[in-house]
């Protein structure tokens, strides 16, 4: 099997807020889902369009697919949470998102999260006794929340993976794909 079709049939939930998500750590990895055979569909708490930011200034923007209220975790085979300081910030405050992205964790589901992104996996009470990175600002965070953080460029750990920021993205992006189409990993639901 290519890596062109190591995905085929297989849809990915990206959950984003409606600003604030790191464009690059949005667009990379929805390629390398297209580029795997995947479906990338777009997530957010609110309809419409998200804006997404080159670092602090105003992106582009992107439609969005369905709301976390409208998407069922079952439609899905993977989750990816980019990045961005906003992002995640707005996420773990929408009690919605943060039950749909911890679905993902019962169902033993794939997840990959960058940069900011586990400020909601923390929120969501999954990263205790995992292994994972971040943005070094969030390690003290992950690191109250059980997690064990490090400095290295992705991080697997029975599904999850993490990266740190855009730089990484290479990396990243190679996981996730490889994690999602390996599927389901019993490990996930361990601290959900």
């Amino acid at each position: 099997m290519s890596v062109a079709d190591t995905l085929t049939g297989r849809r990915v939930a990206f959950v984003v807020a409606p600003e604030g998500t790191e464009q690059v750590e949005l667009t990379e990895p929805w390629k390398a889902v297209e580029n795997a055979g995947g479906r990338p569909e777009l997530i957010s708490t609110k309809a419409g369009k998200i804006q997404a930011f080159n670092h602090l200034d105003k992106g582009d923007t992107f439609s969005v697919d369905k709301t976390v209220t409208e998407a069922s975790v079952d439609d899905y085979d993977g989750l990816v949470l980019p990045g961005g300081v906003a992002n995640p910030d707005f996420l773990r405050m929408d009690a919605d998102a943060v039950g749909f992205v911890r679905e993902f964790f019962t169902q033993h589901k794939p997840v990959a999260v960058i940069c900011h992104g586990p400020w909601t996996l923390i929120e969501a009470d999954v990263v205790r006794g995992r292994r994972m990175t971040s943005w070094p600002s969030l390690q003290t965070d992950l690191r109250n929340a059980g997690a064990e953080w490090v400095d290295e460029e992705v991080v697997v750990d029975s599904g999850l993976v993490s990266s740190r920021k855009p730089d990484d993205l290479p990396a990243f992006c190679s996981k996730l794909v490889e994690e999602i189409a390996e599927g389901k990993h019993s490990k996930q639901k361990a601290n959900a």
